[in-house]
């Protein structure tokens, strides 16, 4: 047996246990049951699923299964042609335009998704409701562990979600949602999509395919899935970015048992992602080598789940998952830093039955992980960290009054190498109300008060961190950071027109930020992990107007802004904080051809720290075409995205390069996708 493997099944074997002991009464069920007869499934659609509003889809993110539009709390969710519109290399350019949300950067390899403002380990990443478990929170100049190219539909949580997914969660989640582990019965025999594009502005290639197929009983779902990458350094208003180059593999297996009253599965996977770091493109003459990251992931998943009610509860979802992470910065052929981390993380749910008119889910979570950096840039020690929590939510609704409440609290303790170990009690409350005052309307309201404990680097970082290009020290006397939000938006739903508004303003007590000290050490610029109070204030809309819809197809059009202000109380401006931005898209959907024209305008980011240096502001140009047609159980689609029309030079004013890196220039890609 495979050394992961056995690493998984024997020093996780309580947590596994614990899982498959919850899981077992589905799976009993499911094999007495016999051989059913197969679910009755419908007619093969031979194309991505087309939501007439991504707000109906439901949000698997949350205990309850709600839609977006049936949840206080604001969500996006991104899927069916939509979702196929926005894929890149990235999951934050995939997210980038969703109203509140941008993408970091580092060049073509590295995109973390930026929530109203906030990023790093206030923004968990989950792939299935559990977290992906790489070290991208580490540092800037690495990448998230997640293939946008696989997923099924991608969910964004705005605000705190630390109720539902820990204290790091204080600024939100993206759940990747991939099906590797299928619950319930295929609607076909066999089903899948495959892609394959190619993009002009760096001379790329991508492919990707995923099966899932089922048994003859319906009991035994199958899956595969795959993803090839290869982009070469991309050409930019000003000449090529030196050293920005992609190169992705990645792959999963995954096998089901499923059935009425439950499901439980398996999944292995593989991820590797070579890229370079163009802040560091090397000099041939000076004999400077360039820099690239090579990274290895492997991640093994187990879950289950009961649909059937027992005792005081309604259904059971449960899940563990072991991750061994590598990856190496290389400098030319030379092994620089390598950064090693194991983790394993398991996660209980239980939804209750109605009780005094509520409904809710009871649950608990845990992690442990050991991470390390070795090497001449290993600015954070050998860490290991553990963590559990308890969380509860619950739901009531007094037509047309809906009431969302939850609690949470952690205990999370680090131990570092050679120095002293910190322990945190995180306590998070939430509170939301859903108004429905007519058919069209509706009005939420939520506050939250959320604690987050400080991550490793922040708390012991001590060394030269060549990402930032600074000398970076951390603080092992900071406390948790608490932020209270409160949030008002509204929503308005007709035939003709749906907008929805919100404005919020979280104040943080000790928010833990990167100073720029003015200090030079080593040659660079040292960069203190700080504490002090700040206040975030934003707002985020979106309109769609549907303008015509008749033998000619359909026409609407959208347009959508986004602001956040964060300032420390004590004055001044916080660093590396999202422009504003506003932008608009005209759309045409017809029966076989989908056509649309966008445009989205940057602002002048001129509201900056100490020591750092503002942005200009530029407008980025898109289009997309794409044409469907079927042969037999197949469907096809031919398809051209345009990016950048205009060949702006862009700079991302979150990202640390922004002075020698800017964005791609104008580029084509185009492909074929296949249904079945």
């Amino acid at each position: 047996m495979p050394k992961p493997i056995r690493s998984f099944l024997g020093a996780r074997r309580s947590a596994l246990t614990l899982a498959l002991t919850l899981a077992l009464p589905a799976v009993l069920a499911t094999a007495q049951a016999g051989a059913q007869e197969p679910p009755a499934g419908t007619a093969s659609d031979t194309r991505h699923d087309k939501a007439t509003s991504l707000d109906a889809v439901v949000v698997t993110a949350t205990p309850l299964q709600s839609s977006a539009e049936e949840l206080a709390q604001p969500v996006e969710v991104l899927a069916g042609e939509k979702l196929d519109e926005a894929r890149g290399a990235t999951l934050g350019e995939t997210i980038g335009k969703l109203p509140g949300v941008q993408s970091s950067n580092f060049g073509a390899g590295v995109g973390r998704p930026i929530i109203r403002g906030l990023e790093g380990p206030r923004v968990g990443v989950l792939t299935g409701g559990l977290a992906s478990q790489d070290v991208s929170t580490v540092s800037q100049d690495h990448n998230v562990t997640v293939e946008p190219f696989l997923a099924d539909q991608i969910e964004v949580l705005k605000g705190p979600a630390t109720l539902l997914y820990g204290s790091g969660a204080i600024g939100g989640v993206v759940n990747v949602v991939d099906g590797r582990i299928a619950e319930r019965p295929l609607d076909e025999t066999v089903s899948g999509r495959a892609e394959i594009r190619h993009d002009t502005v760096n001379d790329g290639v991508t492919g990707m395919a995923r099966v899932d197929a089922m048994g003859a009983d319906g009991a035994l779902v199958l899956h595969a899935d795959g993803v090839y990458r290869n982009n070469k350094d991309y050409e930019t208003p000003l000449g090529r970015q030196r050293n920005s180059f992609v190169d992705t593999k990645t792959g999963a297996l995954g096998a089901s048992l499923v059935g009425d009253l439950g499901f439980l599965g398996f999944s292995a996977a593989r991820y590797e992602d070579r890229y370079g770091n163009p802040g560091e493109p090397g000099d041939a003459l000076e004999g400077e080598a360039p820099v690239h990251i090579d990274m290895k992931q492997n991640r093994f998943e187990l879950k289950g789940g009961v649909n059937q009610a027992f005792g005081i509860f309604s259904g059971l979802r449960a899940s563990v998952a072991n991750t061994e992470y590598e990856h190496i910065e290389f400098e030319g052929d030379e092994v620089g830093t390598r950064f090693l981390s194991d983790a394993t993380e398991g996660r209980l749910e239980l939804t209750h039955k109605p009780f005094a008119g509520w409904v809710g889910a009871v649950g608990v979570q845990g992690y442990e992980r050991k991470f390390q950096a070795i090497g001449e840039e290993a600015f954070v020690p050998k860490t290991k960290t553990r963590a559990a929590g308890l969380f509860v939510t619950e739901q009531r609704t007094w037509d047309p009054l809906q009431l969302e409440l939850g609690a949470r609290v952690d205990k999370i303790e680090s131990s570092p190498f050679g120095a002293a170990k910190r322990d945190f009690t995180p306590v998070s409350l939430s509170a939301g109300a859903l108004w429905k005052f007519s058919d069209a309307w509706r009005l939420s309201l939520n506050l939250d008060r959320a604690e987050r404990a400080p991550a490793e680097e922040e708390l012991f970082a001590h060394g030269l961190h060549a990402a930032t290009a600074s000398f970076e020290i951390g603080d092992a006397d900071l406390r948790k950071e608490r932020a209270n939000q409160v949030e008002l938006g509204v929503h308005y739903h007709g035939a003709k027109f749906e907008a929805k508004l919100a404005a919020y303003q979280t104040r943080f007590d000790g928010f833990i930020y990167l100073l720029d000290t003015g200090e030079i050490e080593d040659d660079s610029p040292v960069r203190q992990w700080s504490q002090a109070d700040a206040k975030f204030t934003g707002f985020e809309g979106e309109a769609i107007a549907h303008l015509f819809d008749g033998d000619a197809g359909k026409f609407d059009v959208r347009v959508f802004g986004d602001s956040v202000r964060a300032k420390l109380d004590n004055g001044g401006n916080l660093p590396r904080i999202a422009p504003g931005r506003v932008g608009g898209e005209l759309r045409w959907d017809a029966d076989s051809w989908r056509a649309s024209l966008g445009a989205t305008r940057y602002m002048k980011q001129d509201k900056v720290a100490a020591n750092e240096t503002a942005t200009d502001g530029y407008t980025l140009v898109d289009a997309h075409l794409a044409y469907h047609w079927d042969a037999g159980n197949l469907g096809y689609e031919v398809f051209l995205n345009g990016s950048n029309l205009t060949d702006q030079e862009a700079r991302v004013h979150t990202s640390f390069l922004k002075d020698t890196v800017v964005l791609p220039g104008r580029g084509v890609d185009f492909g074929v996708r296949v249904f079945f």
